[in-house]
């Protein structure tokens, strides 16, 4: 890749160094309970016989990998010349705690915490507003909280939830976002943990291998249902970017959401369009984890079934064991496809 090329990335996991750093932001009787118990947030269950961290990514200073706002400059936006990195932080599991409340209090003491601690640091850094989609209302209400910070560029919940994301009980999210002009990002890892629904179609796996998998599934169900919901027409304005869930499945889908619609459109007499079209419209899709055929050219097939110029944006997803760099995918794209990839769509959305 050109050294010249500007990059941004649209999925950088800044961690804190301990669930401390939220008690300063939180309010009784939040702050006893999180100082006392931690945050509370539960896990899937899988666990990677590798780890999820890698270990080259944890600052000098001490403390987790992505905790140091100075170290992580150094070591990944200074060498890939990367000239904004969008934080989508690790505390998406909020969207799957029990208590809608204590939720609520977690993602908005991340969000003041991320202000505070990274946003005002680096002039590079851009946030994700986080919420817990379990009780919509509170979310929307944060969202409307933060968004007129100016480095605030988009919302962030977890795709492991209770219910399709398309359903009706969800749109007060994509109302406030909408008003904001901001996106609504969904990102893995949360798909199976406290309350929310089997990570696969077809109940739990055994293994991180088989989990892991397997989060795609997950992906091409709320997509589905955020089309028929007809999100897109209630919210014409409405971003939707869907991280780290691969891009592979979507040629599929997208031919067996058209072909079905012909037959059974009547059943959603709301949508004005081929499902397709608001994918295409509406939906944008990072490049981490980019599936790696052995022939390049099967990749390129994949792209130009879907547009990919101009719906994929990349991502590092920093500092995972299975992360990526700019400088080592995608060598096959012409230099404008990159170009659009790597920075042009993720400015035009975020609107950098």
């Amino acid at each position: 890749m050109n050294q010249e090329m500007k990059v941004i990335d649209v999925d950088i996991h800044n961690s804190l160094k301990s669930h401390m750093d939220l008690i300063p932001y939180l309010p009784e009787p939040w702050k006893s309970r999180v100082a006392g118990s931690g945050l509370g947030l539960p896990g899937h269950g899988y666990q990677s016989p590798i780890g999820v961290i890698r270990n080259d990514c944890r600052p000098p200073s001490g403390g987790p990998a992505a905790s140091d706002p100075e170290f992580l400059v150094k070591d990944l936006l200074e060498p890939f010349h990367i000239e904004y990195g969008i934080l989508t932080g690790n505390l998406m599991g909020v969207s799957t705690m029990h208590d809608p409340d204590h939720a609520a209090a977690i993602s908005s003491a991340y969000n003041d915490h991320l202000v505070e601690n990274w946003l005002e640091k680096h002039t590079q850094f851009r946030g994700s507003i986080l919420v817990s989609a379990y009780d919509p209302l509170l979310a929307a209400r944060e969202i409307d909280r933060m968004a007129d910070h100016p480095r605030m560029v988009g919302v962030i919940m977890g795709s492991g939830q209770r219910a399709l994301l398309g359903q009706r009980q969800f749109h007060p999210i994509y109302e406030a976002a909408e008003r904001h002009g901001l996106s609504v990002a969904i990102h893995p890892g949360t798909e199976g943990a406290g309350g929310s629904n089997p990570p696969t179609a077809s109940g739990y796996p055994t293994r991180y291998l088989e989990w892991h998998t397997s989060l795609s599934q997950n992906y091409m169900a709320h997509l589905t249902s955020l089309v028929c919901e007809g999100v897109f027409e209630k919210f014409p304005r409405l971003k939707f970017v869907l991280l780290e869930g691969g891009i592979a499945w979507l040629p599929h889908l997208m031919w067996r959401l058209d072909k079905n619609y012909k037959g059974l459109r009547s059943s959603v007499p709301w949508l004005k369009r081929m499902p397709s079209e608001y994918i295409r419209d509406h939906c944008l899709f990072s490049t981490q984890p980019i599936e790696e055929p052995e022939d390049p050219k099967h990749l390129i097939s994949i792209f130009d079934m879907i547009d990919a110029e101009n719906i994929l944006m990349f991502s590092s997803d920093y500092p995972h064991w299975d992360n990526d760099v700019p400088t080592e995918i995608l060598k096959r794209l012409s230099p404008e496809a990159k170009r659009k990839i790597y920075y042009e769509n993720a400015k035009a959305l975020y609107h950098l």
